[in-house]
């Protein structure tokens, strides 16, 4: 019990995970499970393979471990995740998507579709575009993709709302 008002008076909660990982190189997917975590205002964790794999974002930045290797970004210093982390800050906290240049918002049958395409040059990204799935009630997370210049992704997919 005082686990349950101590999450509540932090405003966290969980959702299980399913992440695929989808090269072109390899003929089979990589599917893990793990756990979402999310504390507002701006604290999200997908951890997947018994927490070998993460992506944290806690305020500015973001944190990737991935196959061992870690890549770290600032949002103040990176555009596309700035992007990013004001859509993950207004559906954790429940306020409107902000508009921009590179992000589109569809809603159909519930939910919310929220896909972000960095516009202009892009050197060095990891990813080519988001796209976010959220419940349009509820602001629960449906699904992530994030596609790579390869043509690869990654995908979580989330059970569990809010």
């Amino acid at each position: 019990m005082l686990i349950c008002l101590f999450a509540s008076v932090l405003s966290i909660h969980a959702q299980t995970v399913t992440k695929v990982r989808h090269t072109k190189a390899a003929k089979a997917d990589v599917v893990t499970t793990g756990t979402l975590t999310i504390r507002k205002p701006s604290y999200v964790c997908i951890s997947t393979d018994n927490d070998r794999d993460q992506l944290i974002m806690d305020g500015t930045q973001f944190t990737m471990t991935m196959g061992g290797k870690k890549h770290v970004t600032d949002s103040r210093k990176n555009p596309q995740f700035a992007t990013f982390q004001s859509v993950l800050q207004a559906v954790i906290n429940g306020k409107a998507i902000p508009a921009g240049e590179d992000l589109t918002v569809t809603t159909k049958n519930g939910q919310q579709t929220i896909t972000i395409t960095p516009t202009g040059k892009q050197r060095r990204q990891m990813f080519t575009s988001f796209v976010l799935v959220v419940d349009a009630k509820t602001s629960a997370f449906k699904l992530l993709r994030m596609n790579d210049r390869s043509g690869g992704y990654m995908e979580y997919t989330f059970k569990n709302g809010k």
